[in-house]
């Protein structure tokens, strides 16, 4: 189960739904912008690819 720490979770919701969605069915933890970011990366490189 995927989780949204509080400090970011702001960040977390200016995100389109899709990507929200997408982000949560990887069963992360995001506990730092950093986390976030390296999802996105991840997302990113897999649509690239």
């Amino acid at each position: 189960m995927s989780y949204v720490a509080p400090a970011i979770k702001e960040k977390f919701e200016t995100l389109s739904t899709g990507l929200q969605n997408s982000i949560l069915e990887r069963d992360v933890r995001l506990n730092s912008l950093q986390d976030l970011i390296n999802v996105l990366e991840e997302i990113v490189s897999e649509a690239e690819g």
